[in-house]
């Protein structure tokens, strides 16, 4: 069963496009990951947070990705980190236009 996992975290920038050339390195890299589907990123300018809404194809490649994430939030100087796991029911997921698992 596909797996969406979802990290914050508070984030002071930068923000839009200068969080787009900052990260586009780390974007593709992920796109590497064992069992990794799609990625949203989050970003909140206002409230000073971002983070991501991540799908994968089961758990063992959800947990492994969590633990590598939150070491490189680490090693970014990110220390509080909320992750939160999720199965995903696709069947409403479609009917109300998700992304086809």
């Amino acid at each position: 069963m596909r797996k969406l996992v979802q990290f914050d975290f508070r984030f002071h920038g930068p923000f839009g496009e200068g969080m787009t050339r900052a990260l586009e390195e780390l974007a593709r890299s992920i796109n590497e990951e064992p069992g990794f589907v799609w990625k949203i990123w989050t970003e909140n300018h206002q409230t000073g947070e971002a983070g991501g809404i991540y799908v994968f194809t089961d758990e063992p490649a959800a947990r492994a990705y969590i633990d590598k994430h939150r070491e490189r939030l680490k090693s970014f100087g990110i220390t509080e980190v909320n992750v939160k796991l999720f199965d995903i029911n696709e069947a409403l997921t479609r009917l109300t236009k998700g992304p086809q698992m």
